[in-house]
């Protein structure tokens, strides 16, 4: 069969599906750089009842993602969160998280699954769950043949290195190889009216005039390795505050429930003045703050993502750990400062001198967040 009738086959194959399982189990951001290609499932297969199946930190999602039908939250033990948490298990427990999903997922019986992984995860494990659950249809990255697990592979070719595809481009890819595209290649997140109305009594109660303009810093990330010094992000705010295009715009700290210290230390470093936010935002009021901003500062971290779907401007402090999570689609400024260390995918700086950071001046920071505010129509 030549290639063209292999395509044409495949695509048959999956127009057919009712109930696809699509599976993201790594983190918040990841899921949300793959809503472009969850949004080609969708558009391409409209009537199909879609399940997410995710990590548990990333269910406060669902209310978010309008093209997802439902979603279930599961700790994987392939991944490096789901074996932390499985790992304080007794004994008798172990592989008992794995035996409920199976028996959920055959009972839910899914027409196909498609495993979105990074270029550093395998899809085996993922895809041994669906042959279990009696799925026939799965699709996924490969770099060693998976014969029966998969029906569908696409030969894996990302290695992290600088100028790789991007990690957007790469879930997209994976769906157009069996037919499924979309119009608007964007991330997707649906701020409710809801989150909107508290996110603006939260700015009041911080301080916040009625119609004032405002820029959102957030110095938080879930490795120390993507961490900004709070001291450092001070003195860009400062000099954001003493920018004259930038008269009258109020500096909105704010950070996940634990990283509160980092605000804390930040705020007390800073001679000029700032807000924050008198508790820690949901996900949807800190979509809808970001939303409102006029720039966000921030680590590479989930609130960049959440920038790049609602379409804020973003200056995003990008350590070197890995290349393929710059901002996707939306006015930015991607600072760091060049090491022989660069693409080391680690969690914490084993150089111990964590210069990608380190060496970014505040003064480029703040002159990146002025032009974006410049560029930009309020």
């Amino acid at each position: 069969m030549t290639g063209d009738l292999l395509d044409r086959e495949r695509h048959r194959r999956w127009l057919n599906v009712r109930r696809v399982l699509l599976v993201r189990l790594d983190n918040l951001g990841d899921v949300l750089m793959s809503t472009p290609a969850f949004a080609a499932v969708r558009e391409t297969l409209p009537w199909a009842h879609l399940t997410l199946l995710a990590a548990p930190g990333s269910e406060p999602l669902r209310p978010h993602l309008a093209m997802i039908d439902e979603m279930i939250g599961f700790h994987a033990s392939w991944m490096k969160t789901g074996a932390s948490v499985l790992d304080t298990e007794p004994p008798e427990m172990r592989g008992e998280a794995e035996r409920h999903l199976v028996r959920r997922l055959g009972r839910a019986r899914f027409d196909a699954a498609i495993l979105f992984t990074v270029c550093t995860q395998s899809a085996l494990p993922a895809a041994l769950i669906c042959r279990m659950a009696g799925i026939p249809l799965v699709l996924a990255h490969v770099r060693e043949r998976a014969y029966g697990l998969l029906s569908d592979e696409l030969p894996d070719p990302d290695i992290v290195q600088t100028g790789m595809r991007h990690e957007v481009q790469r879930q997209l890819d994976l769906v157009a190889h069996v037919g499924l595209f979309t119009k608007d290649d964007r991330l997707r997140f649906r701020v409710l009216p809801r989150d909107q109305q508290a996110a603006q009594r939260a700015l009041a109660a911080a301080g916040l005039q009625d119609g004032q303009p405002y820029a959102v810093v957030h110095p938080g990330a879930s490795a120390p390795s993507r961490r900004y010094a709070p001291t450092a992000f001070a003195a860009a705010a400062d000099r954001m505050r003493q920018d004259p295009g930038a008269e009258g715009t109020a500096i909105v700290w704010c950070a996940g429930a634990h990283e509160q210290a980092l605000v804390d230390e930040a705020r007390a470093a800073m001679r000029e003045s700032s807000l924050v936010l008198p508790r820690p935002p949901t996900l949807g009021e800190l979509a809808a703050l970001i939303a409102g901003a006029r720039v966000l500062v921030a680590n590479n971290s989930g609130p960049v993502h959440l920038a790049a779907a609602v379409g804020t401007p973003v200056v995003d402090l990008y350590a070197l750990t890995n290349p393929q999570h710059t901002p996707w689609r939306v006015p930015a400024r991607v600072l760091n400062h060049d090491v022989p260390c660069r693409n080391c995918q680690r969690s914490v700086c084993v150089q111990g001198h964590h210069d990608c950071l380190r060496l970014v001046d505040p003064a480029d920071v703040a002159r990146a967040a002025s032009s974006l505010m410049r560029e930009t129509v309020t």
